[in-house]
């Protein structure tokens, strides 16, 4: 019988102690399960160190924040199953996985069963892992600005429209204008960073928001990284941008399928990794980690 580690993060806005023990009965019917709940942040990373010594497969119900933690704390090609818990669940969405956590569970049990899995890249910056999305400089800073607001009194953390919210709030500080302010080896200077590993990018509720639709988990990693903005050209540029449409504008820095991506920035400026606040940054280097963990879809 295999063995499996479930790692539950009950602070995600989507995480439910109902849902947890219907998981835990789907995940039963293919192997014993040993349900492990992160208690701070950083937890999952210790968890999933933990599991990986002896599990078969490592479960997360959680937001993108903890896939990111468990991720990190893994150096063998322990397979994971994500199960979505958070408020916008990048990871399972892209991977083609049900919205509805039990769902979800059902098809990561049928894959363990069968022992069906999709091997898939990984990206790091600056040694942190990440599975979907980084970012430096306007994404980063929308993602500390909900950082900042704290969590809820249940520990959870703001919702998508207060993302968006922050979005546009940190665009009126800027009075709609944003210069050049870093440089990408090899490419020149731009204003702001997006550093995929797949597509889509993120969600907007139920819209998927592509910016580099050529991204795929199976390759490396993605550059949009548009050279300036100005008010005119907000709405032109921003519209270019969530629908993936950059390659080959004049405006937009664009690179495909790369190994490593290295930024100097002006001064530090703020860098996320699947929505997580990494802090502040003059240097990062983005590396493709192909092959690096096998999941359960």
């Amino acid at each position: 019988m295999r063995h499996v580690v479930l790692i539950v993060n009950p602070y995600s806005s989507g995480v439910t102690w109902p849902q947890v023990a219907q998981i835990e009965t789907v995940l039963r019917r293919s192997a014993d399960v040993v349900r492990r709940q992160t208690e701070a942040p950083g937890h999952a990373t210790e968890l999933a160190r933990e599991a990986a010594e002896s599990a078969d497969a490592i479960v997360v119900y959680s937001g993108d924040g903890t896939y990111n933690e468990a991720v990190n704390g893994v150096t063998r090609d322990v397979p994971f199953g994500f199960v979505p818990g958070g408020g916008a669940s990048v990871m399972p969405r892209a991977l083609g996985l049900p919205r509805d956590a039990v769902a979800a569970a059902r098809t990561i049990a049928t894959a363990l069963a069968d022992g069906r899995t999709r091997s898939i890249s990984l990206g790091r910056v600056n040694g942190r892992r990440f599975l979907f999305a980084a970012g430096i400089g306007f994404d980063g800073e929308a993602v500390r600005r909900i950082e900042d607001r704290g969590r809820t009194a249940d520990g959870r953390r703001a919702n998508n429209l207060v993302f968006a919210l922050a979005v546009v709030r940190s665009l009126l500080e800027r009075r709609l204008r944003f210069d050049p302010q870093l440089e990408i080896e090899g490419y020149g200077r731009a204003a702001f960073v997006f550093v995929a590993n797949g597509s889509p990018y993120t969600y907007a509720k139920r819209v998927p928001i592509a910016i580099a639709p050529e991204a795929q988990f199976e390759l490396g990693l993605d550059l949009v990284a548009p050279i300036r903005v100005r008010r005119r050209s907000l709405v032109h540029t921003a519209l270019s941008i969530v629908t993936g449409h950059t390659r080959n504008r004049s405006a937009v820095l664009y690179g495909h399928d790369l190994d490593r991506i290295e930024v100097a920035c002006d001064g530090p400026m703020p860098l996320h990794a699947d929505g997580e606040d990494l802090g502040d940054v003059a240097e990062a280097v983005f590396e493709a980690e192909r092959g690096a963990v096998s999941v359960l879809v």
